[in-house]
């Protein structure tokens, strides 16, 4: 918790120079970002090696890196092409002691040049459509990762457009912050061949 609080202060004390989160979820931030962050670890609780992909202010990545900081084993990368928001990710990691590596850059120039060893999981949040998603996710899953992803109340029409070109086994789960979206656990992922 006492991590978690940091993070939290860290967040509004950066929010008005970097816009990190819509300033009309500041009072629900515990709710809205952290409650809703602390779901990825709790899909994959033996994962130990993620990538979170456009992390942004670091919800969910620095969260699950903060889950996991005093576990050896485990470490978070987070790949972001916005220099300011990955120096806020960096920062974020150093205050609270959370093991974690920040890669600045485009989510497909830094995965398709991954030479970091067997990823577990990959995360992301309010990033993109599934069908983007599993793009830009495919150096990770087509390894073996596993895959979870929120999505909001049209979560359904997402995963029919995404099953026209991908196969994949999926586990839906209600969201704990909000009845009417999901994460999404994806697993056994693959493009179908044209």
């Amino acid at each position: 918790m006492e991590r978690l609080q940091v993070y939290v202060d860290l967040v509004l004390k950066w929010q008005p120079a970097q816009n990190l989160i819509a300033p009309s979820t500041i009072p629900d931030i515990w709710t809205r970002h952290v409650v809703d962050s602390l779901q990825t670890l709790w899909t994959y609780p033996e994962a130990r090696t993620w990538v979170d992909i456009g992390s942004g202010a670091g919800f969910p990545g620095v969260v699950t890196a903060i889950l996991l900081a005093d576990d050896p084993e485990a470490h978070v990368h987070m790949i972001e092409s916005n220099q300011r928001k990955a120096a806020f990710l960096r920062t974020a990691l150093r205050e609270t002691g959370s093991k974690g590596t920040v890669h600045p850059g485009r989510i497909e120039s830094v995965a398709k040049d991954w030479s970091l060893g067997k990823v577990d999981a990959v995360s992301a949040r309010a990033l993109a459509s599934l069908e983007t998603l599993f793009q830009l996710s495919e150096p990770f899953t087509r390894e073996g990762a596993k895959a979870v992803f929120h999505k909001g109340q049209d979560f359904q029409r997402e995963v029919n457009e995404a099953s026209a070109r991908w196969d994949f086994d999926l586990v839906e789960k209600v969201s704990v912050v909000d009845p009417t979206s999901r994460m999404l656990l994806f697993s056994e992922i693959s493009a179908r061949s044209e």
